[in-house]
């Protein structure tokens, strides 16, 4: 990571010395506004902003917390070790947590050489956000819409994307901008986290949930992408061992959506990125995602995008 980045996120602050110096407990009138174990983004965040970065307050145990914001949490070097939701997470340097508003977090003391930054976001943030996350019904896409109605349903996501280059720039692009506040930062910092956003889409492999259901409907998730055009509800229930009606009833609730809606999505949205980026026939697309009857194909296409599949590629 960039040296001067390092550099700011590396100081030891007048918070860290005084627990050097004997301050057991965390200090509340940092973090809560009232005497809940809830940390507020009022206390933290300047008035009026709705993103900031704050290095991860090292050498000191936080006990069990809510937030009434978002929080990313980013190793930027060694490990942090966290219980969310009851369960453990050693978070590693490169690796990425994310945190609604109702995830329950307690994080145990970091060492001087283990360097995290939280990332603190209101929740209306998240508002220009959804544009770079598609039609299709994803675990993030879940995430950031439970984080603006306020239900927080997913807990918490965490990412192993250590490894992953373009998420590691853009973390750290989005880093030196929070830090260096130039004059078009907001714009900066939308556009910035919608492409973090768009490269996340793509490490669902790396991804661990908050709930035994959330890890289901990963996998369910994973199986359309991979078998849009032919699967079916009833392999992907004897692959994860359920029965096919408790399943189904599964995805309707978490999802909102059947199991059948969402292969419709995925179908469409392989379609419509074969109409940009190919000069394939129409015919031909609809085949190759899976559709033999053409009619229903523009029918549904249209209901989806508001364009027949001819206008689509023509106009976009």
């Amino acid at each position: 990571m960039n040296a001067q980045i390092m550099q700011y996120l590396t100081v030891i602050t007048d918070e860290e010395k005084n627990i050097l110096s004997g301050r057991k407990l965390i200090d509340q009138n940092i973090y809560m506004a009232s005497d809940r174990d809830i940390i507020s983004g009022d206390k933290l965040l300047p008035r009026g902003k709705k993103i900031m970065i704050r290095p991860h307050t090292r050498f000191i145990h936080f006990p069990e917390h809510t937030h009434d914001y978002v929080e990313f949490v980013y190793m930027c070097q060694g490990k942090t070790h966290h219980v969310i939701n009851g369960t453990h997470i050693n978070l590693k340097q490169g690796e990425l947590l994310m945190l609604g508003q109702n995830a329950k977090q307690e994080i145990f003391p970091a060492g001087e050489n283990d360097i995290a930054v939280n990332f603190i976001v209101k929740p209306d943030f998240f508002s220009g956000i959804l544009a770079f996350l598609g039609h299709e019904e994803t675990p993030l896409k879940r995430f950031v819409l439970s984080c603006i109605t306020g239900t927080s349903e997913t807990g918490y996501l965490y990412f192993k994307v250590a490894d992953v280059l373009p998420v590691q720039n853009l973390v750290e692009n989005l880093l030196w901008t929070l830090i260096t506040n130039p004059s078009n930062k907001r714009g900066i910092y939308q556009l910035t986290m919608g492409l973090l956003f768009v490269e996340l889409l793509e490490c669902t492999d790396t991804l661990e949930f908050s709930y035994e259901e959330q890890s289901i409907l990963m996998k369910v998730l994973r199986y359309i992408e991979e078998n849009y055009r032919t699967g079916s509800l009833q392999e992907i229930a004897d692959n994860l061992h359920y029965g096919h009606t408790t399943l189904s009833r599964l995805i309707s609730r978490k999802m909102h959506k059947s199991f059948t809606e969402l292969v419709q999505e995925k179908r469409l949205s392989q379609a419509a990125w074969f109409l940009l980026n190919t000069n394939k026939r129409i015919d031909e697309i609809a085949h190759l995602v899976g559709y033999e009857n053409m009619s229903h194909f523009h029918n549904l296409f249209r209901k989806l995008y508001g364009k027949s599949p001819k206008h689509y590629r023509d106009c976009t």
